[in-house]
């Protein structure tokens, strides 16, 4: 009995003294050969007693498998400074690759074990264990750190598809930099590569059929994207003396390919179409209504756009070896299709009800040809409109909602949404950062995301493939820039990704993004000082009080349906906004804000104000002007005086301005009359006293 109980108390004494490992474990996560510093976080981690220490003058490695040449080579000039060696008793590293996988995620998947004696990585596949490897880099810090506590790691991806976005068209990035994003990639297990190739600022990649995209699209006037609208938006010859920005020769491609695929990402190419392309209307104006060049859509009514299309897309189809082929679709105009008399005719003979629908023609005929070559077209979430082309993938950018319709109606989707995963939004206080497109995406926000929405039953979950952050350079006009928006959210997007939901915890994971920008720092990477964040506008984070909260507003003018904020409350509910309106705190208006604000009984008034937004890049603009009328009975009413805007329409960064009155009326009603001076206001509470 004695033995049996004394047997117990060891079990327990040896369970407690594991459990106190893992919460020490945990408490020191960023620190470097902890498993728990690892941004994706694995699956599974399984402290042990002990730790080993890798060769400082570099590790022997011992791989057996079908497909080892690559992954010894990509050991070997990684920070780990590894020699393959043919004796497995001899190896401080052995990896293991059984060849087997039944699933997409076990393909992905590894084991990595850490004892006192070495390091054992197993993997049903090549890029499994590549992933392993990575997982092996951060531990060490990329090589600057030797000893690894002992554990075992069990790990593989929630989705197949994990991407980043990549325009180079709104200004051009060299190859190099594309090459060091992929190292970027491999590191936080990342797998697709979105390449922006092509859009209104400029042409990025040479096509043999048509060489005016490179000799003339590829170039503008305008060294900066502002710089180029600004100028009236011309392009020029890449002699011209004034030609900015260059373009990928396919040289230039195939050794981005390569280099990618070594790091096991698959690099998905966008041409797009049918809106965005004034760079190719420039070029060829044959491809547009008119024929003058002019505009931004092609004309899907002329068998030349088709012709032009489908040659493109065939070099690049031979070019890529990417499964899928992006063809944009989004923001087209289409106001010269309504009038256009070869689209009229192309509407009647395929008895089109709409310029929609043509829309739809024209992607569904894409699609075909696609698939013809045996690829399959993904396209930003408009390609729905006018009835989605039958295979087609839907990436989801404007919310949520495009993307769930897809997924219902028997669709892949990835999730874009731009509140969470715009990564041209400021990350920070708007004071402080460069000058954005608009709107705030911290990193808490972008790591909040999930994108299995409740409403999706598992047989549908099986359509959601991943997500995707995007970076629009409309005003990121540098590499080091580009880099700094990039991180740390990308880790967010990586480890929404690959970790499973329920090991999702902001808490623990920012300590680990602080510590892993330090390490990308070292690496030569420029990214955001997420250790000294300032955070969301101060006057969000608390309810303020105010003699007309919960009070009664009455709208002369609706409130716009897309931005309701929280409908008729929101501007007497006592919450003002943060640094974007997409947090659905701010209220938007198309028309005038005209409201009255019912107080209930009369009592003094002393002062009336408002805050608006001036955010030009998406076009929010502060009112021209403020009027404030008092009334007792509802029916005189005083006016006590008007205020006027003072921020230039120009000016790009995102700005606050508070309108206010000061006055000495009893009053009951207040009405609060903004002049809206050109597209959306924002407002986010009147605040009596």
């Amino acid at each position: 009995m004695k033995r049996n109980y004394m047997k117990r108390l060891v079990c327990c004494l040896a369970a407690a003294a594991m459990l106190l490992a893992v919460q020490a474990a945990e408490a020191d996560g960023p620190r470097a050969g902890s498993p728990y510093s690892i941004i994706p976080m694995p699956a599974r981690i399984v402290m042990a007693q002990g730790s080993y220490t890798l060769p400082a003058q570099g590790a022997k490695v011992y791989i057996r498998g079908a497909e080892t040449g690559a992954l010894a080579q990509y050991m070997s000039a990684s920070a780990l400074r590894t020699t393959t060696i043919g004796s497995r008793g001899k190896a401080d590293i052995t990896i293991t690759i059984s060849g087997k996988s039944a699933r997409q995620a076990a393909a992905e998947g590894y084991t990595l074990t850490v004892t006192p004696k070495r390091i054992a990585i197993s993997a049903a596949t090549e890029t499994g264990a590549f992933y392993a490897v990575q997982t092996l880099l951060q531990l060490t810090a990329q090589g600057t750190s030797h000893s690894i506590d002992c554990c075992t790691i069990t790990d593989q991806p929630r989705f197949p598809y994990r991407g980043l976005h990549f325009d180079v068209s709104r200004h051009f990035f060299s190859k190099a930099y594309l090459l060091k994003q992929i190292d970027a990639m491999a590191l936080l297990k990342l797998n697709r590569m979105h390449l922006h190739l092509t859009d209104a600022a400029g042409w990025r990649l040479a096509i043999d059929r048509y060489p005016r995209l490179t000799s003339l699209a590829a170039w503008r006037v305008g060294k900066t994207w502002q710089e180029w609208c600004d100028g009236g938006s011309q392009y020029c010859a890449q002699e011209d003396p004034r030609a900015q920005g260059g373009y990928y020769t396919k040289d230039d491609i195939r050794e981005l390919l390569a280099y990618a695929q070594a790091r096991h990402i698959t690099v998905i190419p966008e041409i797009e179409m049918p809106g965005h392309s004034e760079e190719v209307l420039a070029a060829y104006p044959e491809v547009s209504c008119d024929g003058t060049g002019k505009g931004s859509d092609f004309c899907p009514g002329k068998e030349a756009t088709f012709r032009f299309l489908e040659e493109v897309l065939s070099e690049v189809i031979d070019l890529f070896p990417s499964h899928y082929i992006h063809i944009g679709g989004d923001e087209a105009g289409k106001a010269k299709w309504k009038t256009c008399p070869d689209c009229q005719r192309r509407m009647k003979e395929e008895g089109l009800k709409d310029v929609d629908e043509l829309q739809s023609y024209l992607i569904q005929r894409i699609e075909k040809f696609v698939n013809a070559k045996g690829r399959d077209i993904i396209g930003w979430d408009e390609i729905l409109e006018g009835g989605l082309a039958p295979n087609a993938t839907v990436m989801s950018w404007r919310g949520t909602s495009g993307g769930i319709k897809a997924i219902k109606a028997g669709h892949d989707v990835v999730m874009t949404p731009g509140e969470f995963y715009y990564l041209d939004h400021t990350q920070d206080a708007p004071f402080k950062e460069p000058v954005s497109i608009g709107g705030y995406g911290s990193l808490e926000v972008t790591y909040g995301y999930d994108p299995a929405d409740p409403s999706l039953s598992a047989d549908e979950l099986k359509h959601l493939l991943g997500v995707q952050g995007n970076l629009w350079t409309e005003y990121v006009p540098t590499e080091e820039h580009a880099e700094y928006m990039y991180y740390p959210r990308a880790f967010a997007v990586a480890e929404t990704g690959w970790s499973r939901a329920e090991d999702k915890d902001y808490g623990r994971f920012r300590p680990r993004a602080v510590a892993l920008c330090g390490l990308l720092r070292q690496m030569g990477y420029h990214t955001f000082d997420l250790a000294n964040e300032y955070g969301n506008r101060k006057e969000s984070l608390a309810p303020v009080e105010h003699l007309a909260k919960g009070c009664k507003v009455t709208y002369n003018q609706p409130f716009s349906k897309e931005w309701p904020s929280a409908g008729a409350t929101t501007l007497t509910d006592g919450v003002l906004g943060g640094w974007t309106y997409q947090d659905h705190k701010w209220q938007g208006l198309l028309k005038d804000l005209d409201v009255v604000i019912d107080l209930g009984k009369v009592q003094p008034v002393h002062y009336v104000g408002a805050s608006f937004m001036h955010q030009p890049g998406p076009g929010v603009f502060i009112p021209t002007k403020m009027e404030v009328e008092v009334s007792a009975d509802g029916k005189q009413y005083e006016r006590i005086g008007e205020v006027w805007g003072d921020i230039d329409d120009k000016i790009p960064n995102l700005l606050f301005k508070t309108y206010s009155l000061t006055c000495n009326r009893q009053a009951r009603y207040i009405r609060v009359h903004a002049v809206n001076p050109k597209a959306f206001i924002f407002v986010d509470e009147i605040i009596v006293n």
